[in-house]
């Protein structure tokens, strides 16, 4: 028996230039989806359909800025007259940013509110009609464990990611009738391209003492790796998770229920 396949399925990863959508974008090609990158940075979005055709997979890349609704919906209506459906759209691309409130300036607050909480909708928005009329599809989008404690020094970052947290619950609920299953995952650090940018540029000197110090943050006593994220999001996107919807998941290394 062959579990966990998306053979024909159309899929559309959001932020798969690198890091966790990269991930995703590749494990689902792998198991055989056609796989859609949408990606601001189209050099990475390439990088990562070189990977996935490397290994006989089917990927096509789409530059495009998910705060932008009208960009959107013009590249989810391109796709979907290419290929006829559209089956499962993961919502992946995102921002940070490291501040508390009173160090959160107006303009950093709406930046990360434009891509993380925006791009969500428009994303969603530019998909569901065409899910309805096909009889069903799937949503994943990607949360944090900031949507479900606090997080020091992640106002903004946490706001948003609230808010997709909130949202898929909202969508999951409106759209049972329609055979839309939506669903959230939750990670806590995960070891990227992000991760290792922002400890050089922060800790210059002393990258390997705080990689060691953020991974012994997780109770597990290191970060996730992304292809740990993009196997979760294989089984909620595959047809053997038909009966969930409207659930997050925590990939948290026991960071939510273990921290003490």
């Amino acid at each position: 028996m062959s579990l966990f396949r998306l053979d024909g399925k159309v899929a559309v990863v959001t932020g798969a230039g690198s890091g966790i959508g990269q991930a995703i974008a590749r494990c689902f090609a792998g198991s055989g989806a056609i796989v859609h990158v949408l990606e601001l940075n189209e050099e990475a979005g390439k990088g990562t359909v070189d990977e996935i055709a490397a290994t006989g997979g089917k990927g096509f890349v789409h530059a495009v800025n998910v705060a932008e609704q009208a960009a959107v919906v013009a590249v989810m209506q391109k796709i979907i007259q290419t290929s006829g459906k559209l089956d499962i759209l993961v919502n992946c691309a995102g921002i940070a940013h490291v501040g508390k409130l009173e160090t959160t300036a107006e303009q950093d607050f709406d930046r990360v509110f434009s891509v993380n909480v925006k791009g969500t909708y428009n994303c969603m928005y530019a998909v569901i009609e065409q899910m309805k009329k096909q009889g069903g599809g799937v949503i994943l989008n990607i949360a944090s464990i900031a949507s479900s404690v606090g997080i020091p020094d992640r106002f903004a970052y946490s706001m948003s990611k609230g808010a997709v947290y909130t949202m898929t619950l909202s969508v999951a609920k409106d759209y049972l009738a329609d055979k839309i299953r939506v669903n959230s995952i939750s990670p806590a650090r995960v070891h990227t391209p992000f991760v290792d940018g922002f400890i050089a540029k922060n800790y210059p000197g002393k990258e390997a003492e705080m990689f060691e110090k953020l991974s012994k943050t997780q109770p597990i006593g290191r970060m996730a790796k992304p292809d740990e994220v993009g196997y979760l999001a294989l089984y909620l996107c595959s047809d053997e998770a038909g009966f969930i919807t409207g659930c997050d998941y925590p990939l948290d290394g026991g960071f939510i229920k273990l921290n003490n």
